[in-house]
């Protein structure tokens, strides 16, 4: 006799509050929902491109609708600003609408052979896709890989984050609105529920944006059924400070990339490598940066930080900085845990950093600026390229040449010259290492949904 799994509590993050309870999904629930997406694949394989792009772009606007309360829940389960979650939902109605776009003209190739032959390279759905996503962009993230997985005719199993998973299914539950019975279903639940779905046979497809942890299961799970996998899996993204640039500028840039949704974006920086020529000015600054960063901003120049996600987020972050501190490193801003109810966490700025401290060599997905200071542009791309992650990385430089090695040198998926975020749209990158592998966004996003069959079609000889 089994027994049934406790149920998983979600409390508020600013205030401690108990938001809701629910139940995980155990093997049966698990089973049901992919049973009834592989039930619905071969009609909705079928369903013409423009219809299925038709109902894709309904949701969207459905999506629009609700983006208000939607921002709001994601504000009370993860603690995320109401204005970022708000441009969360509406980049994520924006996501499937560029779908509903690109979708219907998804193509692959004709070849030409004898002058009686031609090959056809046709993509064709891969059948059911689990999609697993992150709680730091939920709605946004769950978005583009629903809408690429639909688009291209596949069914979807979302298991949305346990620690937003109310938000997580009301999203799913208004996409499955417009979609036939089965191409769209959810399953609640943590790890054991993820490593269920991830193990069933009749999952084609496994798309991932989480942990490395989590990615490394996922891909091992993969080997004994043969799914393809898609993972994102967070990363350690450098931040170099090359000589010569505005430190006030450069301290906006990182204090932007740092502290952004309380550095709990999968491209926030992570290490900040400054070259000594600019250093005092730009700590100075960025300790000023930080103090502009509170909970609710009330004077022009604030900008809003809201909680971390939960408590033990917070220990892991303090952890971080706390080692840190105990190495030698020393707080310019923030790094001592706040006294009150909620997850709050200061913006930080430490200095002193070195290679060996975990503040450095791992994610440590909070408000907090590690500096380095080092002697010289080489010796910050050295130390910035020296890490198994491979995400993304920036570069802050007024020197083209120095622009030009650091993007070639950086083994990462992403490298933003003179801009911690941006990028235009339609852009697609792979990430490299621990960070994961394959198209996770973007218009190649479609390619890894799809697998290609070769059709040679010959004429035949007449009859005799």
């Amino acid at each position: 006799m089994t027994t049934a799994a406790a149920d998983i509590e979600i409390r508020d993050p600013a205030t401690d509050e108990v938001v809701g309870r629910v139940a995980p999904a155990g093997p049966d629930e698990v089973d049901d929902a992919v049973g009834r997406a592989a039930g619905a694949a071969p009609d909705w394989a079928r369903t013409d491109p423009a219809e299925r792009a038709g109902r894709v772009r309904e949701a969207a606007s459905a999506l629009r609708a609700e983006a208000e309360d939607l921002a709001r829940l994601n504000e009370t389960e993860t603690g995320r600003p109401y204005d970022d979650g708000l441009g969360g939902v509406l980049a994520a109605a924006g996501t499937l609408e560029q779908y509903a776009e690109l979708g219907p003209v998804h193509r692959g190739r004709s070849l030409q052979g004898s002058w009686s032959a031609t090959d056809l390279m046709v993509p064709g759905p891969r059948g059911v896709v689990a999609a697993i996503t992150p709680w730091n962009d939920p709605v946004a993230v769950a978005a583009g890989l629903i809408g690429a997985a639909l688009v291209t005719g596949n069914t979807v199993v979302h298991k949305p984050s346990e620690r937003c998973p109310h938000l997580g299914r009301r999203v799913a539950d208004l996409l499955a609105s417009f979609l036939p019975e089965g191409v769209l279903t959810v399953v609640d639940g943590a790890g054991p529920t993820g490593a269920l779905l991830c193990a069933h046979e009749a999952v084609d497809l496994i798309a991932h944006v989480g942990s490395v942890a989590a990615g490394r299961a996922i891909a091992e799970a993969a080997v004994g059924t043969g799914a393809k996998v898609l993972l994102e899996n967070g990363g350690n993204d450098p931040l170099i400070v090359d000589d010569g640039v505005d430190p006030r500028w450069a301290a906006e840039q990182a204090a932007l990339g740092s502290y952004a949704n309380g550095g709990q974006v999968c491209v926030s920086v992570e290490r900040i490598y400054c070259h000594r020529g600019v250093a005092d000015e730009f700590l100075a600054a960025l300790a000023e940066e930080a103090g502009r960063w509170v909970y609710r901003p009330s004077t022009p120049g604030q900008k809003a930080l809201g909680p971390l996600v939960d408590r033990r987020q917070r220990e892991h972050v303090h952890s971080h900085v706390a080692e840190a501190l105990a190495g030698g490193a020393v707080a310019h801003a923030g790094g001592e845990l706040p006294t009150g109810p909620g997850a709050f966490y200061p913006a930080t700025v430490l200095s002193g950093c070195t290679p060996e401290m975990r503040i450095l060599r791992e994610e440590t997905f909070g408000p907090v600026a590690p500096v380095r200071v080092v002697e010289s542009f080489e010796q910050g791309l050295a130390e910035s390229v020296d890490d198994p992650h491979g995400l993304a990385a920036t570069v802050l430089t007024p020197d083209m040449a120095h622009a030009q090695e650091a993007w070639r040198a950086l083994p990462v998926g992403t490298v933003k010259v003179n801009a911690v975020f941006g990028g235009a749209p339609g852009g697609a990158a792979q990430p490299r290492g621990l960070s994961g592998s394959g198209f996770g966004y973007g218009p190649e996003l479609l390619d890894e949904m799809t697998t290609t069959k070769v059709v040679h079609l010959e004429a035949a000889p007449p009859r005799r």
